[in-house]
Parts: structure tokens; C-alpha cells; sequence
């Protein structure tokens, strides 16, 4: 957000230098007079209000409107302009890639301009865009040098100031405090020339945040305040919040806490003030999202006839003069390239509706396509956290034994929620293999530990419906195999969940059998039978379907119908498919070939279940930090049945203090939260303190987040909702264990077979 509020200076700051050089016809020319100087200007002051008021789409409207009337001008000023405003437009909606792409198109009409303003400020945005949204710096400060030569030829002493002031944004981003300090005196020389009492601001901030990083905290001070006295007599809040959080450090590190504290106070202050307006522009942003692919169209067509009829004009031109040439002496000759050229004119016109149509469909499916991945993800962590609150409290209560008389509703009410849990993974599973986002990892397993596994995972729903599972791994299958076994696991339990479903008072088998061996492969068969209602002929095709049910008429077998898409997804990564035999009821078998390495090293068996030695934990002092109270009481209650003794953090924040003021043995540390995040505090503490387990807790999906979780220095992560077993199963791998005796522990009740 500190970012975007930056990136949102610089624009207003860069507008209005581009609407005081805005240039009209002399700058290329127009073919159509109707459209002056004045009416491009308006629409230009009227885009801007409406994108400072945070009416974003209003603003996108205007700026197609603009884009459309500057192609009709044909003149490369005004297309410059156009895009260079949706550019904007689309960097405020945090859409990198639309933005990009109009910016990239804003240079190319600045270039054609042949204006040095206009490619001034474009290389400002370039500079902009990469620091902000990219992160870029390396090409960022290549954009920044590039605006102030330009700026310097022209001797544009208001354009330089603001040159020399992204220069600074992009400098203190990086770090690169020298480079910053040396623009920040060259910015302060130029500030008449600047009548925007935002520029002086963020000078003086800029200054104070210099002096700071230096420990000159007198000058910071000094700075700061001249700063928080402009922006407070300006009414600017979102500057006034920035410059009170590093005014605020700056006291907190001189040891002036009182000073620090009220400082602190009034930068509160100030973030409630402005939150509720970042949440506006959020909320406007995504609406806004929804409604560009329209404009986007009406756009292009008008870029596109622009192109056409540039095109069609040099054609039109080079053939005239051809003909002119050859007509006085070949009358023949012209009356054959005549109807060549008609013929010519139809198949590009054609051609032209074909493109627009494929351009047409290929723009709806990728923004339907980005639209869907960002909606999955977000409603994930939404969803997976109150089904923490929910599972988590359902299974402390069926522990409670003065509630036995109500563990049946208990019973319903954890399925329920597991099977909601279970509803939200698979529609998650879909859109990671739609999206290329599954991990193809490999590892050694052995395959028969693995399908006891998730066989015994059924035994709820076996019993509820009565069935018998039968398991037959022939003997001749390598006892280790190398391979993608998380991919099989999830194969298996889809087709034997499938089974389990459609299958009352009967069996179901889950076969293996060695198709082919080699020294260092093994191909095996895997089946799935069921004695259920089995499935027509005419439906045997569709079930694959995503959201497809071959007995959706029957209410007692209603689900999502992703179970066999996500089966036969799984499969096609694996260059693997499935295979069919069913009939009505007479049950269905399912079956499939896939191919692993064969591990030369021999298994040791275990002998039994993994004991863990709970003793450990007694005592054991736990830091929760979690800003949701619910999962706050789920997670303290789930620790102290074990012994443990919790302290609640609500944030960041307070987990530094907490950890820096007191001895934990480890801490459960969530992702999102306000202040400071999960991956922030964690990387606070390990400056002070190594050892100390930490341990991620959090809703979001892993895959996307795993390297920067491990990368702020976690040691592991807990992915809610979670099971109550592998959770313990956790905090005891990550906790530090005692000192073992010497002498052999005789009395082991403490210890439970996991």
C-alpha cells in the first residue's frame, strides 16, 4: 500500500506537467478538425478527478472515450496520451500485465510524436512501474536517468523536479540512500517551480526518512515535523500517516518513548482515518476490473480501423502509382490487377473479421481465466478459516465427556465441515492443474503402507454404509518404489472415495498388479472395483466432466462431480489414462497404469505405530499469534488439553514484544494480519533470536507461499484446518526435547501411538 500511495503521488505529480506541455496539432498533425486542443484538455482534467476520487471506472471510461476520439484524430500525440492513462488506470487496479502492455504502446505513439515531453514522461512511468509494481530497480533507475536527460535537452525545469523526485521514490526503495539524498538536493533546488504542496511534503519526508537511516535524528526530527505540519494544514491524510510511522521510529530509537507513544497515537489515528478509503479504492479497483473487457474491445477496433486504413491508404498510394505507370501501355494488364485488387479487398476484410474474432475470444477466455485463479485463491484463505473455527471446536467437544449424550449431532456436525473442507480442496485441486500451478515432486514410498493408509481413511464411510474393502497388492511389486506418491494418493482416494459413495452393503477392491518390471523401473496396474449401482453406457463419457454426476436424480448421491475430472487431470500429467468397464447395477471398475522407478535400497519395516512421547509437552510455554479470536480460543484449547501453557499475540507487533520480553518454547505465527504480517514479525525476531521453533499457521494455500514462509525464517508450516493428530504431531518434531536419562524409561503411558 506504502508503494501504491507513492506510485499515485508520482502520477498526479507527472499529469499535471503533462497537461501544462499538452501539445495539439503541431505536434503531428490531424486529419479530423472537429476534435481541438480544448476537448482532448477536458478530458484529460475529467479522467484525473475522477481517479483521484477513486472512481476508477468512471475514469477507464472516459480514457477509452479519449483513446477512440485520438485514433480518429490520427494523431500520435494523443494515442500517447491515451494509453498512457490507461496505463494508469490498470497499475491503480494492481492488473501489472495491462498495464505494461499500454505503456508499452504509450511509447510507441510518444515515439512516433517525435515529442521529447511525451517521452519524457513516458520514461517516468517506465521508472514508476518497475519500482512499484516489479520491484525492478536495475531497469527502474535505467528509465529514471533516461527522464532527466531528456527533460535536461528541453530545459524543463518543472518536469526535471519531478524527474528527480521519482528518482528519490525509486532510490529509497532500494536503499540506495546515497543516490537519493543526491536528487533530494537537486528536487529542492527546483521546488519553485512546483506548485503542489505534495512535492514539498514528501521532500521534507524524504529527508527526515534519509536522516533517520543515518541516525541524525535531530534533522530527521526536524524534517518530520515540517512535513507533518504541511500535510496537516493541507488536510492530507494518507501523507500524514506515512510520515507519523517513521517519525514515530525515529523517536521510539532515540529512547523518547513518551513522544514515540503519542506519535504512535496519532499515526493510529491516521490509518483508521484512511482505511476505510483504501478499502474504497480496493473495492472500486476489482469492480472496475470486471467492467474493462467491454472498453477493451470497442478500444481495439479503433485501433485496429486505424491501422487498416493506414495500411490501405500506403497500399492504396504504392497501387495507384503502379497503375497509373502501367495503364498508359498495358490497358489488359490494368483491367486484370483491377479485379485482382477487388478480390484482394474482400479477403482482407475477411481476414480482418476473422482476427477481430479470434482477438475477441482469446480476450474474454484470458480475463475469464485470470479472473477465476484470483477468485479461488482469495475465497480459499476466506473459507479454510471459520472451517478452522468450526472443525477445531467440534473436535474439542467430542473429547468433552460430559457432552456424550450430544456426540452424535458432534459426529454430524465435524463431517459436515470435513466434508466442506473437502469440497473447497477439490475445486482448488481443479483450477492448480487448470492453471499449471501442481508441483510434480518425487520421493521413495512404499506403495503398500500407502494404500493402507488411505484405505483406513474410509472407515467412516465404510461402516455408515456397510461395505467391505478388500486390498491385494501382488507380491512381486518392489517393496520401494520412487515417484510422485502425493499424486497417487489423491488418484486412489478419489476413485475409492467414488466407490464408497455409490456402494451400499457391498465390496469394493483396490487391486495392484505388476505390469511390467526392469532393473530400474516397475509399471503397475491399479484397479478400483465396486459392487454398486454401477453406470450407463451413454453416461460413461460425461462423468469426467467437471461438475458432471451420471445419477444426479438421486439425492443420496449429490456432490460436486469434480471427484473423476480431478482423476483424469491427475492422470494426463502423468501421461497416464483412465480406464471403464461398468453396467447398471451390476458395480463399476476403474483402472489405470503408471510408471515408477525402482529403489535399489532395501525397507525397514517399523515394526508398529511411531510412538510420540506427549510428556514433552507439559508445561512446554506456547505464543499464539492470531488476530481471529475464534481461532485464537481453537488452538489454546486444542494446546492446554495437551499440558501446554499459551499467551495470545494479535499481531505482529505484539509477537516481537511478547518474544523479546518473555521465554517461549515455540510460536504458532499466522500469516495475514494487521500491522505486520506473519513473514514480517519472523523476520524481526530472528534479530534477536535464532533458536526459538517458529511455526506458520495459516489458511493460505502452501504452494504459493512455502519458499517465503521458509525464507522468513520459519521452521514449518501448519495449514488450517488441520488435523488434531498432525498437528501435534508438529509442535512435538519442532519442539526442543529434554535431555534424555541415561536409565530406560519403564513407565511409558505417557506415550501415544500416533
Amino acid at each position: 500500500m506504502k508503494k501504491y500511495r507513492y506510485f499515485l503521488l508520482i502520477f498526479t505529480l507527472s499529469y499535471s506537467l503533462a497537461a501544462q506541455n499538452f501539445q495539439g496539432t503541431e505536434n503531428g498533425g490531424s486529419a479530423y478538425t472537429g476534435l481541438n486542443v480544448e476537448h482532448f484538455r477536458q478530458r484529460i482534467d475529467s479522467s484525473n478527478n475522477y481517479y483521484l476520487d477513486g472512481d476508477y471506472r468512471k475514469s477507464i471510461e472516459i480514457n477509452f472515450d479519449f483513446l477512440k476520439d485520438a485514433f480518429t484524430s490520427e494523431n500520435p500525440y494523443y494515442i500517447h496520451q491515451g494509453y498512457r492513462l490507461l496505463g494508469k488506470n490498470y497499475a491503480a487496479m494492481k492488473d501489472t500485465i495491462l498495464a505494461k502492455e499500454s505503456f508499452e504502446k504509450s511509447e510507441k505513439y510518444a515515439i512516433e510524436s517525435k515529442n521529447d515531453t511525451a517521452m519524457a514522461l513516458t520514461y517516468m512511468d517506465f521508472a514508476s512501474f518497475y519500482a512499484t509494481h516489479l520491484q525492478n530497480y536495475k531497469k527502474a533507475f535505467l528509465y529514471n536517468d533516461r527522464s532527466i536527460q531528456l527533460f535536461e535537452k528541453i530545459k524543463d525545469s518543472s518536469g526535471l523536479g519531478r524527474a528527480y523526485y521519482n528518482m528519490i521514490v525509486t532510490a529509497m526503495d532500494a536503499k540506495e540512500y546515497k543516490t537519493a539524498y543526491l536528487h533530494l538536493i537537486k528536487a529542492r533546488k527546483l521546488n519553485k517551480f512546483e506548485d503542489h504542496s505534495s512535492f514539498s511534503i514528501g521532500l521534507d519526508y524524504f529527508l527526515g526518512e534519509y536522516y533517520a537511516q543515518k541516525s541524525n535524528y535531530e534533522m530527521a526530527d526536524k524534517y518530520f515535523i515540517k512535513a507533518i505540519n504541511t500535510a496537516e494544514a493541507e488536510g492530507l491524510t494518507v501523507e500524514l500517516e506515512k510520515i507519523y510511522k517513521y517519525y514515530s521510529e525515529s523517536l521510539y530509537n532515540q529512547g523518547k518513548i513518551e513522544e514515540a507513544y503519542a506519535a504512535r497515537k496519532k499515526l493510529e489515528g491516521y490509518i483508521n482515518a484512511n482505511y476505510e478509503k483504501i478499502k474504497s479504492l480496493e473495492t472500486e479497483a476489482l469492480s472496475a476490473k470486471f467492467q474493462v473487457s467491454e472498453y477493451r474491445k470497442d478500444a481495439k477496433a479503433a485501433e485496429l480501423q486505424s491501422e487498416l486504413q493506414a495500411q490501405v491508404a500506403e497500399n492504396k498510394s504504392k497501387l495507384n502509382t503502379f497503375l497509373i505507370i502501367v495503364s498508359t501501355c498495358f490497358l489488359l494488364i490494368f483491367v486484370g490487377l483491377f479485379f485482382a485488387y477487388r478480390k484482394r479487398k474482400e479477403l482482407v476484410k475477411e481476414l480482418r473479421i476473422k482476427n477481430q474474432e479470434a482477438l475477441k475470444a482469446k480476450e474474454t477466455s484470458e480475463q475469464l481465466s485470470k479472473a477465476k485463479t484470483n477468485f479461488f485463491s482469495t475465497v480459499s484463505h476466506e473459507l479454510r478459516t471459520p472451517l478452522y473455527g468450526v472443525i477445531g471446536l467440534s473436535t474439542i467437544l467430542l473429547e468433552d465427556k460430559s457432552l456424550k449424550k450430544h456426540e452424535s449431532d458432534l459426529k454430524s456436525l465435524k463431517f459436515s465441515a470435513d466434508y466442506l473442507l473437502a469440497l473447497i480442496n477439490d475445486v482448488l485441486q481443479i483450477n492448480k492443474i487448470d492453471s499449471k500451478k501442481i508441483d510434480d515432486e518425487h520421493t521413495s514410498f512404499n506403495i503398500r503402507d500407502l494404500i493402507r493408509t488411505i484405505v483406513s481413511s474410509f472407515e467412516y464411510m465404510r461402516l455408515q454404509n456397510k461395505n467391505n474393502i478388500i486390498v491385494h497388492i501382488s507380491e512381486n511389486i518392489p517393496q520401494l518404489i520412487e515417484g510422485n506418491s502425493v499424486r497417487l494418493s489423491q488418484i486412489l482416494m478419489n476413485l475409492i472415495g467414488n466407490a464408497c459413495k455409490f456402494t451400499e452393503s457391498g465390496d469394493i477392491y483396490v487391486i495392484a498388479e505388476l505390469e511390467q518390471i526392469t532393473e530400474s523401473s516397475a509399471t503397475i496396474r491399479f484397479y478400483v472395483k465396486d459392487t454398486g449401482i454401477g453406470i450407463p453406457k451413454e453416461k460413461q463419457d460425461t462423468i469426467f466432466e467437471e461438475f458432471s454426476q451420471a445419477n444426479s436424480v438421486n439425492y443420496n448421491y449429490q456432490g460436486t462431480g469434480l471427484g473423476l475430472p480431478i482423476v483424469k487431470k491427475l492422470l494426463s500429467l502423468s501421461n497416464s489414462e483412465i480406464a471403464l468397464e461398468s453396467e447398471p447395477g451390476m458395480g463399476s471398475l476403474f483402472s489405470f497404469s503408471l510408471t515408477y522407478d525402482v529403489n535399489q535400497k532395501v525397507a525397514v519395516e517399523s515394526g508398529g505405530p511411531t510412538l510420540l512421547d506427549y510428556a514433552t509437552l507439559v508445561a512446554k510455554r506456547i505464543l499464539i499469534v492470531d488476530d481471529n479470536r475464534i481461532n485464537q480460543t481453537v488452538t489454546k484449547k486444542i494446546l492446554e488439553k495437551n499440558n501446554m501453557i499459551c499467551s495470545i499475540a494479535e499481531n505482529g507487533e505484539q509477537a516481537i514484544h511478547s518474544v523479546r520480553e518473555n521465554e517461549y518454547d515455540l510460536v504458532l505465527m499466522d500469516i495475514n494480519m494487521p500491522l505486520k504480517n506473519g513473514m514480517e514479525a519472523t523476520r524481526e525476531i530472528r534479530e534477536f533470536n535464532t533458536k526459538i521453533p517458529i511455526v506458520a499457521l495459516t489458511a493460505v494455500e502452501v504452494e504459493e507461499m512455502r519458499n517465503k514462509i521458509f525464507d522468513s525464517g520459519m521452521n514449518d508450516i501448519i495449514v488450517k484446518p488441520y488435523d488434531v493428530k498432525k498437528f501435534i504431531q508438529t509442535i512435538l518434531k519442532n519442539i526442543p526435547s529434554p535431555p534424555k536419562d541415561k536409565k530406560e524409561v519403564k513407565d511409558k503411558s505417557h506415550l501415544r501411538a500416533v
